[in-house]
């Protein structure tokens, strides 16, 4: 059998990106290479060490079949197995929603809000999936210990081995259930957040191929109008949170004021509508009132 063609480390980029840029792939040339960092197991930047180094008939076989799914549009986490959140390299896998750089700024709400609470200190973490939220939260929090909840029992198992990754299993409980009904109603916590399904439900099929096609629709839906996660919230939440406590919640776009509005109307004082990155409304800080 003839064994495949010399393909160096540079011909391997160009020909992933060109192959990826006509399958619509964003930043072909970034996803390809990190593509190839991931077959050679080393840091992207050091491909541009060794742009001659010729590659081994596995290693392009390897790469070949990344790139072809990375063509189908399954996103570049799932098929490496990883994500970047608060600087920890997390498992991920078609079970969990991936983190994105706006929830990374809501953790970090998280923390510095939880930062301000006498020690010991109680956080609630709803909607875990990869149990992101929760394990930054307790890294950059000392004395605190998190509850973290899920309704899918295989996210619950990503989130688990995260956290056994992390160390963090005496300071992290993971809890199956959905709302707050699996969460015994003592003692209250100084801080309840939650990045919770908000894509309305006509919307879900004009989202990307890579969130329509891959991931779990039960982290998106959030119902007819993106609300129903936050409608319970508002309601549910008040009792579960100490009088000094904050609660936390990541919204969808245009969506920040209704999700006050709704808070407002269950008693709770909107204390801080906070922008993302790149300065939209995104998150929405309450106090009990």
């Amino acid at each position: 059998m003839a064994s495949l063609p010399t393909v160096t480390v540079l011909e391997a980029i160009q020909r992933s990106t060109d192959f990826l840029a006509r399958k619509g792939v964003d930043s072909p040339r970034l996803q390809a290479e990190l593509l190839l960092a991931h077959v050679l197991q080393k840091p992207r930047l050091k491909l541009y060490l060794e742009f001659d180094r010729k590659l081994t008939e596995n290693e392009i076989n390897h790469l070949r079949d990344l790139v072809r799914r990375r063509g189908l549009r399954e996103p570049l986490q799932y098929i490496i197995g990883r994500a970047a959140f608060c600087g920890r390299d997390l498992l991920v896998n078609r079970h969990v929603f991936i983190p994105r750089p706006e929830t990374e700024q809501l953790a970090e709400l998280g923390w510095s809000r939880l930062l301000q609470c006498p020690a010991p200190r109680l956080a609630l973490d709803i909607g875990t999936g990869s149990g992101c939220i929760a394990i930054a939260l307790v890294e950059h929090c000392p004395e605190t210990r998190c509850i973290a909840t899920d309704r899918s029992a295989e996210a619950l198992e990503v989130a688990r081995y995260n956290v056994c990754e992390a160390g963090l299993t005496d300071r992290i409980d993971l809890v199956l259930g959905d709302r707050l009904t699996a969460v015994p109603p003592q003692p209250r916590f100084d801080l309840i957040i939650s990045n919770p399904p908000y894509i309305p439900t006509a919307q879900l099929a004009s989202l990307q191929p890579e969130i329509r096609l891959h991931e779990p629709v039960l982290a998106l839906d959030g119902g007819p109008d993106g609300l129903d996660a936050f409608r319970w919230l508002a309601a549910e939440a008040r009792a579960r949170i100490r009088p000094n406590g904050t609660l936390l919640l990541e919204c969808g776009d245009e969506q920040t004021e209704t999700v006050a509005d709704l808070l407002t109307q269950h008693n709770w004082i909107v204390a801080h509508i906070h922008p993302d990155y790149t300065h939209r409304p995104r998150f929405v800080e309450a106090r009990p009132k």
